[in-house]
């Protein structure tokens, strides 16, 4: 998933908003939130009791990721991020291959989910009369 939190919509895309460091930084600690907490709700839902601790170690190399990567688009950025959560998943939850692409899917219908919910309910205030 693309962190969106740094790219403002124009007209037929999505490009880097212009920020300085502190907006990098707030950025990255806001998609660092976003993907620990999704991919924590995902790992207790398969996985049961987890350590918190675990999804923000992932969360941090995402959010990273894919503030690096922005500007090269979604359609390098999300098959990369999908690699990276992955292998990432793999090595801090130590779990085997099928199981991490469980964890791993759950997890990005979790990032989906809560991803437009955020969206749309941003749109929806944005066009609020007032």
């Amino acid at each position: 998933m693309d962190c969106a939190s740094i790219a403002q919509v124009t007209g037929g895309g999505i490009e880097p908003a212009a920020g300085g460091p502190l907006a990098y930084l707030g950025t990255f600690l806001l998609a660092t939130a976003f993907y620990g907490i999704t991919l924590h709700i995902a790992a207790r839902y398969v996985l049961g009791t987890v350590r918190l601790k675990h999804a923000f170690t992932v969360g941090p190399i995402l959010a990273l990721a894919s503030i690096l990567l922005q500007q090269w688009g979604p359609l390098v950025v999300a098959p990369f991020l999908i690699a990276l959560a992955y292998t990432s998943i793999m090595i801090v939850y130590d779990l085997g291959y099928k199981l991490t692409l469980l964890v791993s899917v759950i997890y990005y219908t979790v990032a989906v989910l809560v991803g437009f919910t955020i969206f749309n309910l941003w749109f929806l205030i944005g066009t609020a009369p007032g």
